[in-house]
């Protein structure tokens, strides 16, 4: 899926920048392991504490002291945020609880994968069950589907 993916955005001459928290990069690697990659993918901010959401990747301060950080607007705010800082077409985001404990009031596999590319702005949140690897790992896959979906 991620080679034709990464095929599909230099095709329509489209720019990526991820943000990532729970998946701490992962998401980032996995489009970067295919050859050519260089060509569509800007970079990837990896934010794990919250703090950084906001001064990294503009997610404003009051959504995060009033939502904390695993919820479906911060993760638009990071797509938005990244795809703006780091001069991309699309902005794709990661922010969730892996575990093993819950956070800011929500459930190990707690996920929201966001997709911003101009004007158009997709959340998913997601149950997931599982280790926190596992959780991790259908988090990428997921967010690899989204933005699959969202250049189709």
């Amino acid at each position: 899926m991620t080679v034709e993916l990464i095929e599909r955005l230099t095709r329509r001459g489209l720019t990526v920048a991820v943000a990532e928290s729970l998946t701490g990069g992962l998401l980032c690697a996995a489009l970067t392991e295919v050859p050519g990659a260089s060509v569509v993918i800007r970079g990837g901010v990896v934010a794990y504490a919250t703090d950084l959401k906001a001064s990294m990747l503009d997610v404003p301060h009051e959504l995060l002291d009033t939502v904390g950080a695993v919820d479906a607007d911060v993760a638009l705010e990071m797509a938005a945020g990244v795809a703006s800082e780091l001069g991309a077409d699309i902005g794709i985001s990661t922010t969730g609880v892996a575990g093993p404990e819950p956070q800011d009031g929500k459930a190990v596999g707690t996920v929201f994968i966001a997709c911003v590319w101009g004007e158009k702005r997709v959340v998913q949140e997601l149950s997931l069950s599982g280790t926190r690897n596992e959780i991790r790992s259908l988090t990428v896959h997921a967010a690899l589907r989204m933005l699959a979906s969202s250049v189709s």
